[in-house]
């Protein structure tokens, strides 16, 4: 099993001159404890207009300076608009970070889930996945030696020769965002790894890893010519400190990071408020006071707490076949000093028990070949027998009238 962290680059109100200098700064200290603990990745999105939640647009100048303050962790893009990007711009970065980073990107590709951030780019619900794949038929030849071209309903590109090229050859590992086991089976046909951005069971884990390798191994379709990543990953919350108490205590920003995830993801048709309008970080202390056993319950969720606890909880996702779990650990007003702590604790007490897990490697060997046989998933029964599992944390909503 492999480690990342994850960044949403999160700021709640109120915002002081200074705030965005010491978050970036910060964040960027944290992955150099993590490369120096042994972390495996770093994974950042991009975001655009989203505020408070995530102060995150330009994720490949972030990973282009943690680059050069890392050895060994790989860099990835958590993901990669391909709406709200020109697909030429998009290789062009790419090549650049894996250059920057001796080889170490990882490229997750993703379509965006909010009105806020695709109608500035004159994008919609309604065809953002028609845009992301014809994105993806026009990126992956710009990697190779040579021009190439593409003339599709939405980009016109002239033949050009995209430079420079990547490290690693034909490219780095692709990935695609997933919230949903039809986006997790999506990925899986696709060839793509599939990053996981929802926070699950182990139950329904295990439902997730077997409609992700079915779909891998039997109903294969790509985009564009390009190299499988066979990779399941998964995000959980993560705070770990001496005690459960205390890690409980350190991490109520899990709990700010649903509420604003909601907050945005919600409805997409309904007007969005001004910007300003919303003081996301007093709206939630609001719903905190009036749903505060939902709040201690999400808390108890994730991988928050003591080495021991969260040890006999990974042993459940492993169980699972997860390839990667991903830490969120940097989310509301989560500390600097409690997140290092924290990724020093795991890694000591807890990482080590999971590295090398040669049963897995088999496992993924057999799924791969065809010579294991995987639970065949379908949606109805998905959510009949797994989706009450889902931790839907806290499942927190912004008042009326805050949602405009």
């Amino acid at each position: 099993m492999k480690f990342g962290i994850f960044y949403e680059l999160q700021l709640p109100r109120p915002w002081q001159a200074g705030d965005e200098l010491k978050l970036y700064q910060d964040a960027l200290t944290q992955l150099e404890t993590a490369d120096r603990l042994g972390y495996d990745h770093a994974w950042v999105v991009e975001h655009h207009f989203l505020e408070e939640y995530s102060h995150s647009p330009s994720p490949e100048s972030f990973l282009a300076a943690a680059s050069q303050r890392t050895r060994n962790i790989r860099l990835g893009h958590g993901i990669f608009q391909l709406t709200t990007n020109h697909p030429a711009r998009v290789a062009e970065r790419i090549a650049v970070l894996d250059l920057l980073s001796r080889g170490r990107c990882e490229f997750g590709m993703g379509e965006s889930a909010s009105i806020t951030e695709l109608e500035p780019f004159s994008r919609d619900m309604e065809t953002k996945k028609e845009v992301f794949e014809e994105a993806v038929a026009a990126i992956f030849p710009m990697f190779r030696d040579g021009g190439s071209e593409h003339h599709g309903k939405y980009f016109d590109i002239p033949l050009r020769n995209v430079v420079p090229k990547p490290v690693q050859k034909p490219h780095p590992p692709l990935w695609m965002a997933c919230s949903q086991l039809p986006t997790i089976e999506r990925a899986g046909q696709c060839g793509f790894g599939a990053l996981g951005f929802q926070f699950v069971s182990a139950d329904a884990a295990h439902a997730w890893v077997h409609a992700y390798y079915n779909a891998i191994t039997k109903r294969l379709k790509k985009l564009a010519d390009y190299e499988i990543n066979p990779n399941m990953a998964l995000v959980s919350f993560f705070m770990c400190a001496k005690t459960d108490e205390e890690a409980r205590l350190r991490a109520d920003g899990a709990t700010f990071f649903q509420f604003a995830l909601r907050f945005y993801g919600a409805s997409q048709d309904r007007q969005r408020p001004a910007p300003g309008a919303v003081n996301m970080w007093d709206e939630y202390n609001k719903w905190k006071r009036e749903n505060r056993e939902a709040q201690e319950a999400a808390l108890r969720s994730g991988l928050i707490g003591s080495p021991d606890t969260i040890r006999k909880k990974l042993r459940r996702f492993r169980t699972s076949h997860i390839d990667q779990v991903i830490l969120l650990n940097q989310a509301g007003k989560n500390s600097h000093e409690h997140i290092c702590e924290s990724l020093e604790l795991f890694a000591e007490e807890v990482m080590p028990e999971f590295q090398n897990d040669p049963e897995h490697d088999a496992w993924k060997a057999g799924v791969m070949r065809g010579s294991l046989k995987l639970e065949e998933i379908d949606t109805a029964e998905f959510t009949d027998r797994y989706g009450k599992l889902a931790l839907n944390v806290g499942s927190p909503k912004p008042a009326p009238a805050a949602a405009g």
